[in-house]
């Protein structure tokens, strides 16, 4: 009898917490589900093709477009994806493979970690202290200093440092471990395992991390504000300021012209699309490793 009563009371549990699950779930996706409805809504509807190599109107004027957004953000991640990956699949193979366990490998993952919780706005804020304010800087003959196109990647490249160093841990400890020692049995050392027989092993998981460092790189606005400003004309070179796609979303959102704004949506509504893309081609990538 107890017995009985004890399995009805769990099926009552079970039952709740999964009512209980279902009401968060529903109630987590309602924003989620109004953002996207109001952006492709209010901005689907205004884009034109032309709108990808035209620039921006001035105030008042009607047409233009956002193309030196699009090719300034595409750039700006470029350089913060070239600085972050290499650096961050290095140090998550330090981790694992050379000095796991290791004190130091415990203080890299907790500063990764706290890292990947950094407001945004401090990396810019970073970057403009060390780069911005030292006009005159120069690294090797090559001026750095100010507001730029270079400041503005180091500054994205901080913030997907630290997801793509512990995406890229992450699935170089689910590779098995006896495949490293059939490596080593077989004469190879630990270099060539990690490049031949790791990396390889793990390299779908790690694209999808970078994909997910990238897509958060690209919708990022504070440290663009701070570190790259924003231009209505095209880039001729990575020494001077640039636009993006979120600082035209963010400037032209609260100007009083209707064009201007409808543009924004427009480019918030080109902005989702380019996310959406990334996450589903890592998504393609992980599942057909699988």
């Amino acid at each position: 009898m107890d017995l009985s009563r004890k399995m009805r009371w769990s099926l009552v549990f079970s039952r709740i917490m999964d009512i209980l699950v279902g009401i968060v779930t529903l109630a987590a996706l309602v924003p989620l589900v109004s953002v996207i409805y109001m952006v492709i809504s209010k901005g689907a509807g205004n884009f034109r093709w032309s709108m990808l190599w035209l620039l921006p109107p001035a105030a008042g004027m009607d047409g233009g477009g956002f193309g030196n957004a699009l090719l300034g953000t595409l750039i700006l991640v470029t350089i913060g994806a070239m600085v972050s990956v290499p650096g961050g699949i290095l140090t998550a193979i330090f981790l694992t493979e050379y000095s796991q366990g290791t004190k130091s490998a415990r203080a890299i993952r907790f500063c990764a970690k706290i890292l990947s919780g950094l407001p945004s706005i401090l990396a810019g804020v970073f970057v403009f202290g060390v780069l911005v304010m030292n006009r005159n800087l120069q690294i090797w003959g090559w001026h750095v200093g100010g507001y730029s196109v270079i400041a503005g990647g180091l500054a994205l490249s901080i913030l997907m440092l630290p997801i793509i160093i512990l995406a890229t841990e992450e699935a170089l400890l689910r590779v098995p471990r006896f495949l490293r020692e059939a490596s080593l049995a077989l004469g190879a050392n630990r270099t060539q395992t990690v490049l031949r027989i790791t990396l390889p092993a793990a390299s779908s998981t790690i694209i999808t991390g970078v994909m997910l460092a990238v897509a958060r790189a690209a919708g990022e606005t504070a440290p663009i504000i701070f570190t790259a400003l924003f231009t209505s004309f095209w880039i001729k070179s990575l020494n001077e300021p640039t636009a993006s796609m979120a600082v035209l979303i963010y400037n032209f959102s609260s100007v009083p012209y209707d064009n201007m704004v409808n543009m924004a949506w427009t480019a918030s509504f080109v902005l989702i699309v380019l996310v959406l893309a990334t996450n589903i081609v890592s998504h393609v990538v992980a599942n057909r490793s699988k």
